[in-house]
């Protein structure tokens, strides 16, 4: 059996050819919830994505606002072809804090979608998931859910709580 290798994922259909699609100029709205079914804020975004590394990894820079206050961050998608599993690095000026953000996940074949958790004030972990679609070249969608630790649930109560629905500059 052949083990995939970095150029044949940058070939048509390939999920580095997929990241490579995400690239480019994006502006569109964020909306952002703090609790379920809440809506706290809902701002204008700027976005670029770029391919790095010889085209390993994609770099999401992005600003916009939140409540009224500027927010900035960076984002690294990328896949691991050796373990065939997608994994994101995120840091930004309001919802990592000063921490990064590093995500996970095996490809089950239902693109782009990572895992992580992250240190609440209190209590037990919060875990976190970022989907990311383009269900047309000139559309983004980027969805991050908080999962509510839950010990009756198996892998607790997910809520949104990010979207970025983006469109391409022209």
């Amino acid at each position: 059996m052949t083990k995939r290798t970095f150029e044949d994922s940058r070939q048509e259909g390939g999920l580095h050819h997929r990241l490579a699609q995400l690239a480019g100029e994006w502006e569109g709205t964020t909306k952002t919830w703090f609790e379920p079914d809440k809506l706290a804020d809902e701002s204008p975004w700027r976005g670029t994505i770029r391919p790095v590394v010889g085209g390993r990894f994609v770099m999401h820079e992005y600003e916009g606002s939140m409540q009224g206050k500027p927010l900035s961050g960076v984002a690294i998608y990328g896949y691991h072809v050796d373990a065939d599993r997608f994994e994101m690095a995120w840091v930004d000026s309001f919802h990592t804090g000063t921490s990064i953000l590093f995500s996970k996940a095996a490809n089950e074949s239902r693109g782009y979608n990572v895992l992580t958790s992250y240190e609440a004030p209190s209590g037990p972990p919060w875990g976190w998931r970022t989907e990311i679609q383009q269900p047309e070249p000139d559309r983004l969608i980027i969805t991050h859910y908080n999962i509510i630790p839950d010990n009756t649930i198996p892998g607790g109560l997910e809520a949104k709580a990010v979207e970025t629905v983006y469109r391409r500059k022209r």
